[in-house]
């Protein structure tokens, strides 16, 4: 349509009345339907000039926006704005002419709603000739991430649940045995020797232990983490936790390999959480290497990713187990509590990280752990306009 005015315009001054009243009912009829197309968005639009003036607003979001009374048009934007915390959004993102998305805001006005707002320039042939608002109101969606959330949580709870009882009930069984051992040798005598009930009070005292590490091991996994995600280079913290292991790594007659990119792709991590999943990851390993062999600890940039891998040369998880490794109390050593790779999964988690295992029985595992790079925004540099 743009292109069909432009040589009209060019050739206006021989158009007669007839066609010019041709090309304006073709204009109409253009805006007409660019205007309905607006009003039928169930999204907002605002779209404003270079000095942040309202030049268009769609009906959605006129509904959406808390728009103080009056008219709009030609209106600084934040000026119209009855949310002093949206107002200050809007100038903020207008004036930086960076790409904002999905910013969100919740509003109380009678109801609570959740809007999501993009600011994008308003670009035309490489110049930024003001800036395009894009509304959705989320509330529903929201409304279902959180009841799918507490639905999810339920279920780990249940499972969690059904592990603890479980894993209870056996040193509960076991310290029964043992104090009717020791009420069978005091057997009504006035002393007994301490040598005949040592033994049944050792193993009382190593299951009331085992029944804490238990205990302990639940209230992390359930527990919100309120993790302090820092912006932070991971090089320092892995080395840290190896320094700790040196002495059990080599007592085990395991070689560690380490190649980490120098420098390395800051993210954001809490040390403390971080560290402990790694901790538990390298504990594994350690299991699965009883003859000794080799850990490698790597990281490499992959797109917008950093992975961290952690390898041993161990013996491996059978195909049938790599899907239920993550699941609670689920474990293949006898004494594992079988909370350790739930507890890592949720950590990583927290740090909007994924955790993905490879593994082949007799020649080890691999555990990658990716996790976001924070990305600055590009600013879109318009071309210089032409002082004529």
């Amino acid at each position: 349509m743009r292109k069909f005015l432009q040589r009209a315009l060019a050739k206006i001054d021989k158009m007669d009345r007839e066609q010019i009243r041709g090309l304006l009912e073709d204009v109409a009829t253009e805006s007409e339907l660019l205007e309905m197309v607006m009003e039928s968005m169930s999204d907002g639009v605002v779209v404003t000039d270079r000095e942040d003036r309202i030049l268009l607003v769609n009906k959605s979001a006129e509904r959406m926006l808390p728009f103080a009374s009056g008219d709009l048009g030609e209106r600084v934007l934040w000026e119209c704005m009855q949310d002093r915390e949206i107002a200050a959004f809007f100038r903020r993102s207008l004036s930086g002419l960076d790409k904002v998305i999905d910013r969100e805001f919740t509003l109380t006005e009678g109801f609570v709603r959740t809007l999501a707002l993009t600011v994008m320039p308003l670009v035309r042939q490489g110049s930024i000739q003001g800036n395009v608002i894009h509304i959705e109101d989320v509330s529903e969606k929201r409304a279902k991430e959180a009841r799918l959330r507490r639905a999810e949580s339920l279920a780990a709870l249940t499972t969690l649940t059904a592990g603890v009882a479980h894993e209870i009930k056996n040193p509960l069984a076991s310290i029964g045995i043992h104090i009717e051992l020791i009420r069978k040798t005091i057997g009504g005598r006035q002393t007994v020797s301490a040598a005949k009930v040592s033994e049944n009070l050792e193993v009382i005292k190593e299951e009331v232990e085992r029944l804490n590490r238990i205990v302990v091991d639940f209230l992390f996994a359930v527990r919100p983490m309120n993790a302090e995600l820092q912006l932070e280079d991971p090089n320092p913290l892995v080395r840290e936790l190896l320094e700790f292991l040196r002495f059990e790594l080599e007592q085990a007659g395991i070689r560690v390999e380490v190649e980490l990119l120098e420098p390395s792709p800051h993210f954001r991590l809490d040390a403390k959480y971080l560290k402990q999943a790694l901790l538990n990851i390298v504990k594994n390993a350690i299991a699965a290497m009883p003859d000794g062999g080799t850990l490698r600890v790597a990281t490499q940039r992959k797109g917008n990713t950093l992975q961290l891998k952690v390898s041993d040369t161990g013996v491996g998880i059978p195909e049938e187990n790599l899907d239920k490794i993550f699941e609670p109390y689920f474990t293949t050593r006898e004494f594992g509590s079988g909370l350790g790779l739930t507890l890592v999964y949720k950590i990583i988690k927290e740090h909007l990280g994924e955790v993905a295992v490879s593994s082949k029985p007799g020649e080890g595992t691999t555990v990658t752990l990716s996790f976001p790079i924070p990305q600055k925004e590009k600013r879109l540099i318009g071309y210089r306009e032409d002082p004529r």
